[in-house]
């Protein structure tokens, strides 16, 4: 998905490309773009791209008028800190309108109501992407299913990836973690580093360490220094605070 950030506070159209990034980690920001004449510059030189998020107050006047300027038709999602312009965003291709402070289950919703609208409907279930709700393990020569809301974390070593409950139990499972990750909730969990998806109820504290890294205090305990590289920690910060 190519999107357009169309903004003129430079800290936050930084923090809504973190949050869109951390939802759809496979999005390419084109531009982030400060000013109605910037807008018409940008669309008129290039082709649309797949969703542009717009703020409504920009630093040289209102962002409709960069749809009297020009034409686009791509879906636009607005995000203001005023309500009154409701009616008039949804007469402009607008699929939602975000009041600030932006939320990231905000920008969850609106993604989920772009890609409902993109997508054609499935024509029976098995086409339809599952989010994990259990994983089958082996215990002995007992086969188990364990929830997904009682695992703390998965934890990859030596080729192997281990899945941790909240009691401290361990058990091998059959998955990467790039599988896991796109099965697994967004909202709950996170890609920490690339041995460590964690779910929010394990990380007991964050401490900060040199270079702008983090590192992590898991239930149960690991015995494994957890660090968040300097790169993911914003981004670890907004989903903590989802």
């Amino acid at each position: 998905m190519k999107v357009v950030i169309v903004e003129d506070e430079q800290l936050a159209a930084d923090a809504l490309a973190v949050i869109v990034k951390r939802l759809r980690p496979q999005t390419e920001i084109l531009s982030k773009i400060g000013s109605v004449e910037e807008a018409v510059q940008w669309f008129n030189l290039y082709q649309a791209p797949d969703l542009i998020f717009c703020d409504i107050h920009l630093s040289d006047g209102n962002s409709f008028e960069i749809f009297r300027q020009v034409t686009i038709n791509c879906p636009v999602i607005f995000t203001t800190a005023y309500n009154q312009y409701a009616i008039e965003a949804f007469k402009v291709n607008s699929i939602d309108y975000l009041l600030k402070p932006i939320k990231p289950e905000d920008v969850a919703l609106a993604l989920k109501k772009y890609e409902s609208q993109q997508r054609p409907v499935p024509q029976d279930m098995s086409q339809l992407q599952q989010v994990k709700s259990r994983f089958l393990v082996k215990q002995g020569q007992v086969i188990k299913t364990i929830p997904v809301e009682d695992v703390s974390y998965f934890w990859a070593e030596d080729g192997v990836v281990f899945l941790f409950t909240r009691q401290g139990k361990r058990f091998i499972i059959n998955y990467t973690l790039d599988q896991l990750e796109e099965q697994l909730d967004k909202t709950v969990y996170f890609r920490a580093n690339r041995q460590l998806i964690v779910h929010i109820h394990a990380v007991q504290e964050v401490h900060s360490y040199f270079k702008g890294r983090l590192t992590l205090q898991l239930h149960p305990a690991l015995d494994k220094e957890v660090i968040i590289s300097r790169s993911k920690a914003s981004e670890f910060k907004l989903w903590l605070d989802m």
